[in-house]
C-alpha cells in the first residue's frame, strides 16, 4: 500500500495527455513536417514527466522532420537521443533504426570507420523486437556505404543478393525503391547506361505506390537525374544534360541540400561551357545562397544544442536531489511492509488456527456421510440387478410363441413392477435426506442457484448428474418415463437453458463436476 500511494504522488503530475500530439506528429510527418512539429513543439518541458515511455518516439519523428528540414545538426542531435531514450524504454525497433541513422551520419560526413559498431547494435536490437526486415535493412545500409565510398560493383553485388526480397516486402515497398536507386546510381558511374536506364524504368513503376511516401520517392528521381547529367556533361552531351536538367528543375522542393548544391554547380558549369557566364554567375549566387543558408542552420542549430546540454546537465542536478528524496521514501516504505508484513502473519496464525477447528468439525461429519453412502449404493445396487432381471424376463416372453400367453406374461410383469418397485427403497427413512446426505455441495449449490426447483425435480437433476437413464430414474422413483421427461423439460425452462444453447444433461456435467470432485478428495 505505501508503495502504491508512493507511485500516484510520483507519477499522479501527469495531468495532461500529451500522447495524443505525439501520435498525431507520427501521422502528419509524411504529409505536413512543420505541421507535425507543431505538434511536438505543444508538448512543455520536461519531456521526460509529460510523456513518459514516449520520448524515443518524440525525438524520433523531430529527426525525421529536421531531415525533412534540412537541418542536419538537429536532425543528429535527434538521433542521439533517441538512442538514449529508446534504451531506457526498451523499445529496441526505434533504438535499432536510430544506430543505423548514427552509422549514416557519422560515416557519410565523417568517414568514421568506427561507425560499423552501430550497424551490429542495430541487428541486435531488431532482434530483440522481432523486426523481421533488420537484417536486410542492416545490409542495404551496408551496400549505401559502398555506394558512398565509390566502390559500386561491390554495393551492386550486396544490393542484387537480395533484391527479390526487397521487392516481396509489399507493405513498405521503400526498400525496393531505395535498392533501385542506387542500382541505377551505381550503373551510371560505372557507365553502363543499358543496365542503369533498366533499374530507372523499374524505379518509375513505384511512383503510384501507395507505401512509398512522394517526397521520398520525388527526392531519389531528382538525384538519378542530376547523376545523369553528369554522365553527359563528363561526354560533352550537352543535349542530353539539359534534358536531364530539366527534368530535375521540377523536382527542386524535394531535392536534399547536397543534391540541390550538385544540381546549380552542374547547371553552372553546363552554361560556362555554352559561353553563357552571365547565367553561369545567376546559378553560382544560388549554389552560395543554399551553402551560407546551411551554414546559418548549422551554426543557428550549434546554439540550439549547446542549450539543450545545458538544460540536460540542470535536470540531471534536479534528477539527483529526486534520487535522494526517493532513498529516503523508500526506506520508510520497506520499514511500513515489514510491520505491515508482522501483522499478516499473526492474522494468518490465528485464522489457521480456527482452520484445524472446522477441518475436525467436517471430519466428523464425513463419516456419517459414509456411513449413509454405503447405505444408498447397497440400494442402487440392487436396483440395477432389479433392472437387469426384467430385461432377461422380457426376453424370454418375446421368445414365447402363443400371443395369448405372451399377453398373460406381460400383465404378470407388469403387476410384478409395480410391486417391486414399491419396496425397492427403505420407507422408513427419508428418501430426499438421504440422498442430500450423500453430496452435500451439489444440492447447497443447485438449491442455491435455482431456488424455483422443488425438491423431486432437484432429486432427477441429481440422478441425471450420476448417469442414470429416463427409464432408471422412472423405476428408482416409482413413476413413469414420460413423467420424468415432462420434469426435464420444466427443469429446464426454470433454468432457461434455451438460452444457453445446452441440453439439461451437458448443463449439469460441466456446472456440477467440481462439486463431485470435491466430494471423491473429502
Amino acid at each position: 500500500m505505501c508503495f502504491f500511494i508512493y507511485g500516484l504522488t510520483a507519477f499522479g503530475q501527469v495531468d495532461n495527455d500529451y500522447f495524443q500530439f505525439v501520435d498525431s506528429a507520427d501521422v502528419h510527418i509524411d504529409a505536413d513536417s512543420k505541421k507535425a512539429l507543431s505538434f511536438l513543439d505543444a508538448i512543455p518541458e520536461p519531456i521526460e514527466k509529460n510523456i513518459p515511455g514516449r520520448v524515443a518516439d518524440y525525438y524520433s519523428i523531430k529527426s525525421l522532420i529536421y531531415d525533412d528540414l534540412n537541418e542536419y545538426t538537429m536532425q543528429h542531435q535527434c538521433i542521439i537521443l533517441t538512442l538514449k531514450y529508446a534504451k531506457k524504454e526498451n523499445n529496441f525497433c526505434v533504438a535499432g533504426k536510430a544506430s543505423i541513422d548514427i552509422f549514416l551520419n557519422l560515416y557519410f560526413i565523417k568517414k568514421d570507420r568506427s561507425a560499423f559498431r552501430y550497424l551490429d547494435e542495430a541487428i541486435t536490437y531488431y532482434k530483440k523486437c522481432d523486426y523481421e526486415y533488420g537484417a536486410i535493412e542492416v545490409l542495404q545500409v551496408r551496400a549505401y556505404a559502398k555506394y558512398l565510398d565509390g566502390e559500386y560493383k561491390a554495393s551492386n553485388i550486396l544490393l542484387l543478393s537480395e533484391l527479390d526480397t526487397y521487392k516481396s516486402i509489399n507493405e513498405d515497398a521503400y526498400y525496393y525503391m531505395f535498392a533501385l536507386y542506387m542500382l541505377t546510381s551505381n550503373y551510371i558511374y560505372l557507365n553502363d547506361l543499358e543496365n542503369a536506364r533498366k533499374y530507372f524504368k523499374e524505379f518509375k513503376r513505384l511512383k503510384n505506390n501507395s507505401t512509398i511516401v512522394k517526397y521520398n520517392y520525388f527526392n531519389f528521381e531528382a538525384g538519378i537525374n542530376k547523376s545523369f547529367g553528369d554522365f553527359f556533361f563528363n561526354k560533352k552531351q550537352i543535349d542530353s544534360t539539359l534534358y536531364y536538367l530539366e527534368k530535375s528543375t521540377k523536382l527542386t522542393d524535394y531535392m536534399s541540400e547536397d543534391v540541390l548544391k550538385n544540381y546549380y554547380r552542374l547547371y553552372a558549369d553546363t552554361n560556362k561551357y555554352l559561353g553563357d557566364i552571365d547565367k553561369s554567375k545567376t546559378y553560382i549566387d544560388s549554389l552560395i545562397f543554399v551553402q551560407n543558408r546551411l551554414f546559418n542552420r548549422t551554426v543557428k542549430a550549434s546554439f540550439k544544442v549547446n542549450d539543450s546540454l545545458i538544460t540536460a546537465e540542470s535536470e540531471l542536478i534536479v534528477q539527483n536531489d529526486k534520487k535522494a528524496f526517493n532513498r529516503i521514501v523508500a526506506g520508510f516504505s520497506v520499514l511500513a511492509l515489514l510491520l505491515l508484513s508482522l501483522l499478516i502473519f499473526v492474522y494468518y496464525w490465528k485464522q489457521k488456527k480456527k482452520l484445524e477447528e472446522h477441518n475436525l468439525d467436517i471430519k466428523n461429519s464425513l463419516l456419517f456421510l459414509k456411513t449413509n453412502n454405503e447405505q444408498l449404493g447397497v440400494k442402487v445396487y440392487g436396483l440395477e440387478e432389479y433392472i437387469q432381471n426384467l430385461k432377461k424376463e422380457v426376453k424370454q416372453i418375446s421368445r414365447t410363441g402363443s400371443v395369448d400367453h405372451q399377453k398373460e406374461k406381460i400383465k404378470n410383469l407388469y403387476k410384478n413392477l409395480h410391486l417391486n418397485s414399491s419396496t425397492l427403497l427403505d420407507k422408513s427413512e427419508n428418501h430426499l435426506d438421504l440422498v442430500n446426505n450423500l453430496n452435500i455441495a451439489f444440492f447447497r449449490k443447485i438449491e442455491e442457484n435455482y431456488p424455483k426447483l422443488n425438491k423431486p425435480e432437484i432429486i432427477i437433476c441429481y440422478y441425471l448428474f450420476m448417469g442414470f437413464t429416463n427409464k432408471e430414474i422412472a423405476v428408482f422413483l416409482n413413476t413413469t418415463i414420460r413423467s420424468v421427461e415432462s420434469r426435464r423439460y420444466r427443469i429446464s425452462k426454470k433454468m432457461n437453458l434455451s438460452k444457453k444453447d445446452m441440453t439439461l444433461l451437458e448443463f449439469l456435467q460441466s456446472t456440477f463436476s467440481d462439486t463431485l470432485k470435491n466430494n471423491e478428495l473429502s
